[in-house]
């Protein structure tokens, strides 16, 4: 069950020629792939492209009426060797994944897929999760293009110039022979806007063609002496043919080139925080009429040597807009120009950062550097720059006194939260143990409450990342980390294999919530869902049997703290020898209440009686201990002041969020705590019984509160 259904929206992707397509980045790369003739397509979900997978799921009658086959792939290597279907015949395929996570695990079949080359157009659409907002190490595509020799696309973020970067894309794949990366940001994935569509067009050449005509060349296979073949082809043919089309077809953009002596060459997806800075400073309007030339690279990879040299022709100084680093591009615009005897000056990293986001007032700053050194004569006077300034500051200073910081943790009722609360528990009991992580939700045990964990090495890499701590000079074992879809993706065989093997005598911890949760709730093999067009309910218990583990627990209620605390305890402490896994099995809650809401909401409506469980606090009983707080970090779980005037610690108190897992109760049963904590039963549509046993309870509470009241006076007389 993804988080968001396109179930409406992909109605439009049977829009034709003529007709104007409205909707958000992501469904227009969508409707450009079904333009392009595409054959196949596959990837693995992840921010910031985890939407176009879904897309596609929904999707799936309009694709299979134009005979396109769509896979979820195992991993982002499984996508990317998915393109060999492009070698041998004129096939499109486009696969997509998140970079640069996923472009590390996909290296090994780009760099194989690169050096044959292709027939068919082989696009890859990689969700570049760079800067504030992203989740994983900050690196760059642009390195991984270099390396394989894959031409690189990075486009205006508005849907015509991302459509038309994913046609083009598959058509300098076929010029060229080489594969196409197409990165977008988050922001790309998500703009809003329009476009002229196209008829959606069948592949001629079709895969049950090529089934039934297969061909093979042996020349196209990595292997020598092909190989060194290969790199000459990239150098002597490839890179030419592209630069050809890359010119002829207009790829890259220039805007008012002769304009000033001075200009701005920017990655394609900076186009829209360049523009706005230059409106700001009164050099540009709202529809991108600038004053000051541009030279827009939606291919910034391979560089057009005659392009740029014409653009910085006559010109002083250029601005360099490179997201991220290496600077690559601005070394290579200096090489190209000092070879080339042009001593126009190119100005970059000096007034832009080296690293980090280029946010939009980061860019403006940038911006207004390089001119204040080239041309200050166009910038505003200071005294029109600095109240729009001083209203910024002012702004951002009320955000952030408003705004609560606290570090990034579960959600409210996830059932990976016990799993930890109970390895704390048993922390007091047993001391503390390494741990190590892997990638996905759990990921966030490492911050507070809990602070579990001590490195992570990759997604289905935590049993890995543990696999030096093996030694018989101790008895103490380390604990590795990782999720069901981490497991699926890669951690059956780099961890558990790899411990079987081995003969680790370590714990290995998969958490079982039954989707891939951390990339938006898509189903697995383990998953319990009846999914139509997929294979699940494959336990992992049964898997990691499979591979040679004897040792194997499943908890199938990770709520139940005494079941956890005891299933860790015993692979903690047993004699058994061998490597030791725990599935802890429980529900998404996120997922779960995406799918129980709606039906509640349905049986309200129809007069049905509906329960709903929820937790609360008793001001006059809870202590103000906080160990609640502490062994659960639950965002239901917050402070009031104390009700009772001769004390001064807060209470504890349950918000309106608690969706009543239970988590709090069990923590304050299984660690010894304040019996502070209740539980309540809130019912629509109540029958006869319940409202009967409603007065009885309200005359019995009202008298033992009457009593309590009159005992108060006496002591106040």
């Amino acid at each position: 069950m993804a988080e968001r259904s396109f179930t409406q929206e992909v109605q439009q992707l049977r829009l034709g020629s003529g007709e104007e397509f409205r909707g958000e980045g992501i469904l227009a790369v969508t409707k450009a792939l079904l333009q392009s003739g595409v054959s196949y397509v596959a990837g693995y979900q992840g921010a910031p492209i985890s939407h176009l997978m879904d897309v596609l799921t929904d999707a799936r009658d309009i694709l299979g009426e134009l005979g396109i086959r769509f896979e979820h792939s195992a991993s982002e290597a499984a996508a990317a060797a998915t393109l060999a279907a492009s070698v041998n015949y004129p096939l499109r395929g486009a696969v997509t994944f998140k970079s640069t996570v996923g472009t590390n695990v996909a290296s090994d079949a780009l760099a194989n897929l690169a050096s044959g080359g292709v027939t068919g157009g082989a696009l890859l659409i990689v969700g570049e999760d760079y800067g504030e907002g992203s989740s994983i190490m900050q690196e760059r595509s642009h390195a991984f293009a270099m390396k394989s020799q894959v031409w690189l696309l990075d486009p205006r973020p508005n849907l015509p110039s991302i459509v038309r970067a994913v046609e083009q894309g598959f058509a300098l794949s076929e010029a060229s022979r080489t594969p196409v990366m197409l990165e977008l940001r988050i922001r790309a994935c998500h703009v809003h806007g329009s476009f002229t569509a196209r008829d959606n067009v069948r592949p001629e050449f079709t895969l049950k063609d090529a089934l039934e005509q297969p061909r093979r060349d042996t020349g196209r296979i990595a292997l020598p002496p092909a190989t060194y073949t290969h790199e000459q082809e990239k150098v002597r043919e490839r890179w030419p043919a592209a630069v050809r089309f890359i010119e002829e077809h207009g790829l890259n953009e220039f805007f008012a080139s002769d304009a000033r002596d001075v200009g701005i060459v920017l990655q394609g997806g900076m186009y829209n925080a360049v523009v706005r800075a230059l409106q700001l400073l009164g050099l540009c309007d709202p529809f991108g009429a600038t004053q000051v030339p541009l030279y827009v690279l939606n291919v910034t990879y391979p560089l057009v040597d005659a392009q740029l040299l014409r653009f910085c022709a006559g010109k002083r100084a250029v601005l360099l807009v490179e997201e991220g680093q290496p600077d690559f591009i601005e070394q290579a615009v200096n090489a190209i120009l000092r070879k080339a005897g042009v001593a126009t000056r190119v100005h970059g990293k000096d007034v832009l950062p080296m690293a980090g986001e280029y946010t939009g007032g980061v860019v403006l700053q940038g911006v207004r550097g390089f001119l204040a050194q080239v041309a200050p004569e166009l910038l505003p006077a200071p005294a029109a720059a600095a109240p729009m300034d001083a209203a910024s500051a002012r702004a951002i200073e009320q955000a952030v006194a408003q705004v609560h910081g606290r570090p990034p943790s579960f959600c409210t009722g996830c059932p990976e939260r016990p799993i930890f609360t109970a390895l704390k528990l048993v922390e007091r009991e047993l001391g503390s143990h390494h741990v190590s992580c892997d990638i996905g939700c759990h990921l966030f045990s490492i911050l507070p409450p809990f602070e579990i964990g001590a490195t992570t090495m990759g997604y289905g890499l935590g049993w890995a990342g543990a696999s030096a701590f093996n030694t018989p000079e101790t008895p103490r074992r380390a604990l590795a980390v990782m999720g069901d879809g981490g497991f699926w993706h890669n951690g059956l065989t780099s961890g558990v294999g790899n411990a079987v093997f081995n003969k680790t005598d370590n714990v290995l911890l998969v958490v079982d919530n039954g989707y891939s949760a951390a990339t938006g709730g898509q189903d697995l093999l383990s998953s319990q869902a009846n999914n139509p067009i997929r294979s699940t309910q494959h336990p992992i218990e049964r898997a990691v049997r499979g591979v040679g583990v004897d040792w194997v627990r499943t908890v199938g209620h990770t709520y139940s703290l005494d079941k956890m605390r005891g299933a860790l305890r015993e692979a903690l402490t047993t004699r058994a020898q061998g490597p030791k896994v725990i599935v802890a099995s429980s529900e998404c809650m996120l997922n779960r209440q995406r799918r129980v809401r709606p039906l509640a909401r349905q049986a309200i409506a129809r007069g049905e009686r509906v329960v709903r469980e929820r937790f609360g606090v008793d001001p006059d009983t809870c202590t103000g201990d906080h160990s609640c707080i502490r062994l659960s970090g639950c965002p239901s779980l917050t402070i009031r002041p104390n009700p009772d005037p001769l004390r001064t610690d807060p209470v504890a108190a349950v918000i309106d969020s608690c969706v009543g897992c239970g988590l709090c109760g069990e923590a304050a049963d299984a660690a010894v705590l304040c019996p502070s904590f209740y539980r309540a039963s809130i019912v629509n549509n109540p029958g006869r019984w319940d409202r009967f046993k409603q007065r009885v309870r309200g005359a019995v509470i009202g008298w033992l509160q009457s009593r309590i009241e009159r005992r108060l006076e006496g002591l106040a007389a």
